[in-house]
């Protein structure tokens, strides 16, 4: 592990010690969305800056979960009261609610289908966060998926191996990688409104850096990329997932409390739905870990002047 190790701190610089924060916190005018496979992923490899973004870094933050992360389960319960896709949704936006309601009262959730790209997909809105649950098939590890969700994967799907995906409560079908590409776009373009700055933040692709990482994880990243490929004023942000495990702690104290809180409160949600959760071995694992490197758009992209005079600071 010691060439990835150089190749992480050549690349990141041990950024989070003091980058996370600055890098989240630096442009309240953008709009900051984390592409997550599953519904923990953000929690675990893209924090603390998600958790600042939703403080005061960004005007509005957008979680976009492309996988149901059902692990083969589909929409079935198992031995448990409710099924597991919808355990890992609920941990995900009680994780949001948690850091949306710092030093506020709760408010009051939105929640929608969104029609997008002629799909339909489940949206919540809380404060300044916004949520989207594609819900296709968890595609297992290496990609190529579980038996009971017909051996679906994005992977697959990004290969042409299969022509369509459907996500696992049947609420729509995606008809080729394109498809599912053109309706992470129309995402983005729903939600940016008229910030002079998107913030993409995905799982590193470079498997140099971030090797031997979940599949989900990768074309999830891949779909998001591939959608903002033509677009302008776009910084892309890329963190090492599962690699963060082989590599030291780099989170000073404050910062491994806001992104163990977090996760901690994503687990209750999970267990809230009658499943159970792994503690000890993520935040043995990750916690307290958080690499990144960071692609600055070319050229200048200034505020907006109506955003300037409204920017919350």
């Amino acid at each position: 592990m010691t060439a990835i190790r150089k190749l992480c701190l050549a690349f990141v610089g041990l950024a989070a010690v003091s980058g996370a924060p600055a890098l989240a916190a630096d442009r309240p005018d953008k709009v900051s969305f984390y592409f997550a496979a599953h519904e923990d992923d953000w929690q675990l490899f893209m924090n603390p800056s998600a958790f600042q973004d939703v403080l005061d870094g960004a005007s509005k933050t957008v979680f976009v979960h492309v996988t149901a992360g059902d692990a083969g389960l589909g929409t079935g319960q198992g031995s448990r009261k409710k099924p597991y896709y919808l355990a890992r949704e609920n941990g995900a936006r009680e994780a949001i609610r948690f850091m949306a309601d710092t030093d506020h009262e709760p408010s009051v959730r939105n929640e929608s289908r969104a029609m997008l790209n002629a799909h339909r997909v489940f949206r919540v809105a809380y404060r300044n966060t916004v949520s989207y649950f594609l819900r296709v098939p968890d595609g297992n590890i290496k990609g190529e998926g579980f038996e009971d969700t017909g051996f679906q994967s994005l992977l697959r799907l990004h290969k042409g191996a299969m022509a369509t995906m459907t996500a696992v409560d049947g609420s729509t079908v995606y008809r080729g990688w394109d498809d599912l590409v053109r309706t992470v776009r129309a995402i983005v373009d729903a939600e940016r409104g008229r910030a002079s700055l998107v913030q993409i933040n995905v799982a590193e692709t470079d498997q140099s850096i971030n090797p031997d990482d979940h599949a989900d994880h990768l074309m999830t990243a891949q779909a998001a990329l591939d959608a903002v490929k033509d677009m302008s004023c776009v910084r892309r942000v890329s963190y090492v997932d599962y690699a963060s495990a082989k590599l030291p702690e780099n989170l000073n104290a404050q910062q491994r409390d806001m992104e163990s809180s977090v996760f901690a409160v994503t687990l209750a949600g999970v267990q809230a739905f009658d499943h159970s959760t792994s503690w000890r071995h993520y935040d043995g694992s990750y916690v307290g870990r958080n690499y990144f490197r960071v692609k600055e758009p070319a050229g200048s992209c200034a505020p907006a002047a109506s955003q300037v005079a409204t920017a919350h600071h």
